[in-house]
């Protein structure tokens, strides 16, 4: 488990550095989206994966490995949009974006370490396509919720499936630095 935290760490410091710099470029334009554009924007990201890996080569150079660091960042993105809600304009500083970056980050790993023990870290003996898959129906299910106002039954809400979508990508993250 020692050995999962550290990797995790590492695969999330990298994006974080990304986070960053897309923060310096841009701000925190992103506080204009809603949730459900956030949704779609993991995605396309999800998709694009799915495709590269069903295709097997990219007619644009970026590969699988930004795409799950995407995932994770819109994720983050998006556990704070439900959180805080949408604006019109953008409303907070790049210090105040990457404050709630790193408290939901936390929430992500936390969430890890948990379901980690209680899987007894069954995502090592995975194929990196099903962390897609998973990524993919967890967007599935979010549009689905998200067709119903948020509201549920049974099942965790969006922001848990941020979270997991987060995780999975994470996995896909370490899996590919291998």
């Amino acid at each position: 488990m020692d050995t999962t935290i550290k990797e995790f760490d590492s695969a999330l410091a990298a994006c974080r550095d990304i986070f960053v710099k897309k923060l310096s470029d841009y701000g925190a334009s992103w506080r204009i989206m809603r949730p459900c554009s956030i949704t779609d924007q993991i995605y396309i990201k999800a998709k694009r994966i799915r495709s590269l890996e069903t295709k097997g080569t990219a007619m644009v150079s970026e590969g699988i490995l930004p795409e799950f660091i995407a995932i994770v960042n819109y994720g983050i993105i998006g556990v704070i949009q439900l959180k805080e809600g949408f604006v019109d304009q953008v409303d907070i500083s790049n210090d105040k974006a990457l404050e709630l970056y790193d408290r939901y980050v936390a929430e992500a790993r936390e969430l890890m370490i948990a379901k980690n023990h209680d899987y007894d870290e069954a995502w090592r003996s995975m194929r990196i396509n099903s962390y897609t898959d998973f990524i993919l129906a967890k967007i599935q299910r979010t549009k689905q919720i998200e067709d119903h106002d948020g509201a549920t039954i049974i099942s965790e809400g969006i922001d848990a499936n941020y979270l997991d979508m987060v995780n999975y990508a994470v996995f896909g993250i370490i899996k590919l630095s291998e």
